[in-house]
């Protein structure tokens, strides 16, 4: 007989990994017993597994190395049988258990200064990431294995990749108390990200700021009734949390000088990230009559004043947690997603109404340099839908792309828009609070009976009572006369 540490060492599969092959039913249940004068342990309780769970463990090997699915895998060698004796039958321990907790929640911090040994690709602990409302949106093979019931494949719907939910069907969440650790451990990911974005708004989220990697002790119970004991390493990205689980028993300075490399690591990471429906919003910016100021500036100076407009932005995209899409000719693309602290369609708003005093800025700047009257604009169109998210990477660049109306909306008001206006769909708005809209001086400017302009607030119009279709200047605006729009004013 083997105990399970034995079983470990000569596969080389983790703990983890091992607990959930037992789950499965790839390998039989090992009989748990009083280890006794076995000076190996100091464990009051052990599992022991009989020989023949090495071949059945190197079948596994193979047979994953030849392409089938552990779905298949269970399947063929289920039918086959498991060649090893009676099943062995666990033997309840009459000791006291231990409940399976975290340990104090005080997360600890780390400032790292190791040097890179590892790289995403490179690691054997289960790892994964979540967006900030916890659904998994990465994983790799041991994260699948040990920790989320064999994971095939991630659901297209976000709302079927709630993490606890994906734990519960490995082999450690059928344990109720392994439930409850970790579902405590998410509670704390959850709590420590709004503590960061506290301290990044303290800091005005200028970008400089150093990223500490949070970590705990995580104690599970295992299916061979042992403790495993883990150290659980955090990493907090504007794109959601990196989650890394390694034995407590590793040496982790490798990992954690990894993690050091944070620009690394999230554009290694999303270059893995599988498309998802996602909810956005979605910003476009546009500079007004750039055909026409391009003409008047020499070349170099028309470049340095979008590269001026450019690096004045970033900063405030940032700090309202605005993630850049593709940049079109003189235009900026970006989206804002969810966020645990923040309504994310509120910080497009907060994010476009600064944008635009800013641009202000840079006009005066302008018009006193160059002795002219040209006022510089940028137009601004918002919405807000669920969308399909992607990524377009080449070895050196990752951009964020969607696939949908919502961009292709966005991009037609902010073509409608003049002199530096706002412009939002309906659907855009009614993702506000009510709260929220109250600090929002927004409608439509109609005229009365005697042709006067008059400004109705908190009001929404569809674009074919807004303009003239038929004139050519309008001509993208056609495919959606009926959407309904409103402009935004100014921001509390």
């Amino acid at each position: 007989m083997l105990n399970s540490l034995e079983v470990i060492q000569a596969s080389g599969i983790s703990r983890g990994t091992l607990n959930n092959y037992i789950g499965l039913g790839l390998l039989p249940r090992p009989l748990v017993r009083n280890p006794g004068n076995d000076s190996r342990t100091r464990a009051r309780q052990i599992g022991y597994f009989p020989q023949s769970v090495i071949d059945r463990i190197e079948r596994i090997q193979l047979l994953k190395k030849e392409g089938m699915t552990m779905a298949d895998i269970v399947r063929q060698l289920s039918q086959e049988g498991f060649e090893g004796g009676p099943q062995a039958q666990t033997i309840e321990s009459t000791s006291s258990r231990e409940t399976a907790a975290l340990q104090p929640p005080s997360p600890k911090s780390h400032v790292l200064t190791a040097p890179l040994r590892l790289t995403i690709d490179k690691l054997s602990y289960p790892a994964y990431m979540l967006n900030y409302k916890l659904e998994l949106t990465w994983y790799n093979e041991e994260a699948g294995v040990s920790l989320l019931g064999s994971l095939e494949k991630l659901s297209v719907d976000t709302k079927e990749r709630n993490i606890l939910d994906l734990f519960s069907h490995g082999a450690y969440g059928q344990n109720p108390e392994n439930r409850e650790a970790f579902r405590q451990l998410n509670g704390q990911f959850r709590r420590a990200s709004l503590s960061d974005a506290s301290s990044k708004a303290s800091l005005g989220n200028t970008g400089t700021a150093t990223h500490p990697i949070t970590e705990w002790p995580l104690h599970l119970r295992s299916v061979d009734g042992g403790d495993d004991h883990y150290r659980v390493y955090a990493s907090y990205f504007r794109e959601g949390i990196l989650v890394i689980i390694a034995r407590e028993t590793t040496g982790h300075q490798g990992l954690l000088g990894m993690l050091e490399r944070h620009d690394d690591v999230i554009r290694n990471l999303l270059k893995k990230r599988i498309p998802m429906f996602t909810e956005v919003a979605v910003m476009m910016v546009d500079l007004e009559n750039s055909v026409r100021i391009c003409s008047e500036l020499p070349a170099e100076e028309y470049f340095e004043l979008i590269n001026q407009i450019w690096a004045t932005m970033d900063p405030i995209f940032r700090r309202y947690y605005g993630t850049h899409g593709k940049h079109v000719s003189d235009g900026m693309l970006y989206y804002f997603f969810p966020q645990p602290d923040c309504n994310y369609v509120y910080n497009a708003v907060r994010c476009a109404n600064e944008i635009r005093d800013a641009m202000r800025k840079i006009s005066k700047e302008w018009q006193l340099r160059k002795n002219w009257l040209n006022e510089l604009y940028l137009n601004t169109g918002l919405n807000e839908g669920q969308e399909w998210l992607g990524i377009f990477h080449n070895e050196t660049k990752v951009e964020f792309t969607l696939l949908g109306d919502t961009i292709t909306h966005a991009a037609r008001l902010a073509n409608f828009a003049l002199h530096g206006s706002l412009w939002a769909t309906k659907n855009f708005m009614e993702k506000l609070s009510a709260e929220e809209r109250n600090k929002v001086r927004f409608g439509v400017r109609r005229q009365d009976h005697e042709k006067r302009e008059v400004f109705i607030k908190g009001t929404y119009s569809r674009i074919s009572e807004l303009v003239d279709l038929t004139s050519p200047r309008y001509e993208k605006l056609r495919d959606i006369p009926a959407l309904a729009v409103t402009e935004i004013v100014e921001v509390g």
